[in-house]
This record gives structure tokens, sequence and C-alpha cells, in this order.
């Protein structure tokens, strides 16, 4: 299997292939190829690669650029490229985990919202929005050419915000790209510590949209114990979201919201807890990676070690502005041992391999499985996984302010789709004035700042 990573110099593909290296069935690829247009951290990324191929097979491992030999044993073999329409060629599976405009990118979405009076989180609000527009041109691009190269591969997007991205690219792709996320599995992970019971015992019955998803039943062996959760307050305060939402709120809503509900349920809070920070999250991470990528380039033998000293820094601060808004605490450590998309991504390509079926929450077409919305609504679901493609479960009604909630946000994403498709500056201004966390008042304020700000949106937007 030939395992292609758009993005492959990217932070967190280590983890990927840390997994990979883990798993001994059919499902592991018998080559991984790295595309990066950054050199630097393409020639990074593939040292730690090495050394982690390496300390798993105890070998010196080998790791070359465009050609490389074999890894490490019965590691994946992995080359390195900065040639895309060569990565993708004979692709059976495509991770695409690509950053338009890099973390840099991310600090102009943070800072311009958050100049307008307005949160810049970068897959909630003004900066969701900003960072969709940067990026859903580049990704159906990448759509087209997978098409053009690799027609049969199946397409897993990890690229943020992870439910708009992944509805552009299935206008492109149609049900062969599937996107990701971790957040549901780790509120999966949390629930089942709640509830003492081991994660395989656990069914969470999970739906809405990408960071905007509600968990309404927790059955173990069949039966629903979420009721039981809601009403033990020590339970609750063991766990994120139960610190985060409170006790009340969660019985009041009979369900247990993603966190990321958090901007929209406190979102004066959330907002006074970002200004009052030194740096905002994108700000932090350009500054950690900055001093990693030179760091590791300057010492290649040192990558792995550096990788994870940064890695296990990021973890740790995760999320950090919803805890300082809501005194949530430290993260929980059973959360950063736990891990995140890898967890994710390597059972969804073990079940396309045709291993063994899945059950995952993903981000999939829904097909009308979620009621309230079209079939062609990309939507966040549990679904069955086999050879032929992740199909979403029917799920149960939302409740009513959840459904406006994400029938809101969905008409969000759809004229940012479109504003990005066309160049159209006055779709961006409807994008921006219709999100729930933006409204019309600073609309068209943003969409001048962000042209100005980001040459990525400058040249996204040139029609009015």
């Amino acid at each position: 299997m030939r395992l292609v990573i758009v993005g492959g110099g990217g932070f967190r593909v280590p983890l990927i292939y840390r997994a990979l290296l883990r798993e001994r069935g059919p499902a592991r690829p018998t080559r991984v190829v790295l595309y990066d247009p950054d050199p630097v951290r393409l020639s990074v990324i593939t040292a730690v690669l090495r050394q982690l191929s390496a300390e798993s097979t105890g070998t010196a491992g080998s790791l070359e650029a465009d050609g490389a030999a074999g890894v490490g044993g019965a590691a994946p073999e992995v080359t390195a490229t900065g040639d895309l329409p060569a990565a993708l060629t004979g692709a059976d599976v495509v991770f695409a985990a690509l950053r338009v405009g890099g973390v840099r990118g991310r600090t102009v979405d943070e800072r311009v919202a958050l100049r307008a009076g307005v949160l810049g989180q970068e897959t909630v609000g003004a900066g969701g929005i900003a960072y969709g527009l940067r990026t859903v041109p580049v990704l159906r691009r990448l759509a087209e050419l997978i098409r053009e190269r690799a027609p049969r591969a199946w397409t897993i997007n990890f690229t943020n915000p992870a439910g708009l991205v992944t509805e552009a690219m299935a206008e492109v792709l149609g049900d062969r790209v599937i996107g990701i996320c971790d957040s549901p599995s780790a509120l999966a992970g949390r629930l089942a510590r709640a509830l003492r019971v081991v994660p395989e015992r656990l069914r969470v019955d999970y739906a809405g949209l990408n960071h905007l998803g509600w968990a309404r039943r927790a059955l173990v062996d069949g039966v629903d114990r979420l009721g039981e959760l809601l009403a033990d307050d020590a339970a609750l305060d063991s766990f994120e979201e139960g610190r985060v939402f409170g006790a009340q709120r969660l019985r009041r809503l009979g369900a247990v919201p993603n966190e990321y509900l958090h901007y929209y349920y406190d979102t004066e809070a959330a907002l006074r807890s970002v200004r009052a920070a030194r740096q905002t999250r994108g700000e932090y991470l350009r500054d950690q990676q900055e001093r990693f990528y030179a760091a590791a380039a300057a010492r290649p033998d040192a990558a792995l070690a550096l990788w994870r000293d940064a890695l296990a820094r990021r973890e740790e601060s995760y999320s950090a502005e919803v805890r300082r808004a809501t005194g949530g605490g430290e993260r929980d450590r059973d959360d950063v041992v736990a891990g995140g998309y890898e967890n994710v991504a390597v059972p969804l390509l073990a079940a396309l391999r045709g291993t063994a079926p899945a059950r995952l929450v993903l981000n999939v077409r829904g097909g009308g499985a979620l009621p309230g919305l079209d079939a062609g609504a990309v939507v966040e679901l549990p679904c069955l996984v086999d050879s032929n493609g992740a199909q979403p479960l029917a799920a149960a009604p939302l409740g009513e302010p959840e459904l406006e909630l994400v029938r809101r946000v969905k008409a969000t994403e759809r004229l940012t789709i479109e504003a990005a498709r066309t160049g159209s500056r006055s779709l961006a201004a409807e994008a921006f004035a219709a999100h729930p966390l933006v409204g019309p008042a600073v609309a068209e304020r943003l969409v001048a700042d962000y042209r100005a700000a980001s040459p990525e949106i400058a040249e996204v937007l040139a029609r009015r």
C-alpha cells in the first residue's frame, strides 16, 4: 500500500508514523511518501521518522529523500519529495494535512478577529471562516490532482476546518474523501473513564458538525448510562467537559457537548480569556515550532528528542484558554497520554483496507442520516467503515436549539466555500455576517482587514 501524506513536514506527522509502526496487520503501508513544499521542515520530519523507525526496529534505520531504501527492516519504506504530482501518482491512500499560510497565517486569523472584537479560534467563528477562505482553493486543487493521479485512492482529510474542507473536497472526490477529528473519540475516552469502564465497552451516540456536536447517549454493554453520569457531581468533576460546562448546564442539556461548544455557550468568558493571555494559541505554536524546526535542522541527530519535548509542551497546553475561562484546571494527564488524530486515522485506514469493519465518528456526507440537514451536507456522525467506505448511521433528531445552531454554522460553511470558489468579497461578508459568533456589524470590516493582513486571502478574494 502506498500512503501519501500531503503536508509531510508537519509537526504531527510523526504521531501518524508512530501509530503505523504499531500496526502489524495487512493495513500497514508498505510505503509512506511525504510531500511538503518546505525542504527544511521535510528534512527535519524525515530525521524524526528515521529515529522512530530505528527505535521501533532496533536498527540504525535508513531514510533518504526521493528514492529512499527500506526503513528499519519491517517498517514502512519512507520517501520524501517536493513534487506533488509525482507523490500522488499511484497512491492508495492520501492523508491531507496542510496548513495553508502556515502557523503564521493562524496568528493573522486570530489577531484580526480579536481587533474586531470577536473570537479568532482557528475552527470557530471569524478565525474558522478566514482559515476556510485561505484553504478551500488549495484543497480543491489537491482534490482535482488526486482525482487525476490516483482516482481510486481514499483521501483522509486532517486539514481544518475539517468539516468545511471535507465538504469542499467532496464536491470533487465524492464519498472517497473522509474527514477526521479526534475530539469525539477523546470525549468518548473521558466518558469511559468517568463511568469507570474500558473504552471498548462504551458506545457513544454523537451527532452534529465538526467541533459542534453532542454526546447524547453513553451505552455500556447496550445500556445507556449517561443519565447516571449526569446525576453524579463527583463523576462530572472528574473530566474536562464536566468542569468546563458545569453540572447544571449538562443536566439541562441532557447531553455532553464537544469541548468547542464552550465558545458558543460562554462567548464572553472565552473572549476575555483569550484577550488576557500574553499570546494567542497560534502565536504560542508559531514560536514553539520555529524553535523546534531550527534546533532540529541544526542537530538532526537529536530531532526525535527535540520533537518529543516540543510535543509534550504542546499537548499540556492544548485548550488552555478554555480551562482558564472556566476554572477547568490542568489538562487531564490521561488525555495527554491517549494521543489524538492518529488514533482515528489508523483504525480508519485499516477498515478501508478491509482488515475488519470499524465504528468511528467521522466527517462525511450525511445522506440524510442527520435529520434537518440535506443529503450533501458533511456532518460528524458515527459511521460503519469497511472497504466500501464510511456509511453514516442514522441519528435521532437534534433538539431545536441545537439544530438551529448547526444549520446556521452549516450555512456559514457553504457561504465560505462559495466565496473561496468564486473569489467574491460580498459572499465572504455574508459568511461572516451569518455566523452566530460574528454577525453583520463587523462583517465588512473583517473582509477588509483579512485582505489587508493575509496575502493568501487577498489573492482568493479578488472579486467584489
